[in-house]
C-alpha cells in the first residue's frame, strides 16, 4: 500500500472493532528498510523528553504492520 507520509499526519486511527485510538502526530521510520515502523499518537519530542521513553513509545504508538487501510481514517487490526 503506497501512501505519502504527509497524508498520514492528523488522520484518525480506528481499530477494526471501531475503537478510536487517536490521531497521527508523528512517525517512527526505518530508513534501512525504507518503511514506516510506527504511527505515534503524540509528538516524538514529548516522548523523548520523558524519563520512561520505552514505556511512552509502547503506550502512544501503533505498529504500522497493523494498518489495514488508509483513507479518511486509518483502520488498524486490534492489538494482540
Amino acid at each position: 500500500m503506497a501512501v505519502l507520509l504527509s497524508d498520514l499526519y492528523g488522520k484518525e486511527i480506528i481499530t477494526t472493532t471501531g475503537k478510536k485510538l487517536g490521531k497521527v502526530e508523528d512517525m517512527i521510520l526505518d530508513f534501512e528498510e525504507g518503511v514506516v515502523h510506527s504511527l505515534l499518537l503524540t509528538k516524538i519530542d514529548n516522548i523523548i523528553r520523558s524519563t520512561k521513553t520505552p514505556d511512552m513509545i509502547a503506550k502512544n504508538s501503533v505498529n504500522y504492520s497493523r494498518v489495514k487501510s488508509v483513507s479518511e481514517t486509518i483502520i488498524v487490526s486490534i492489538n494482540k
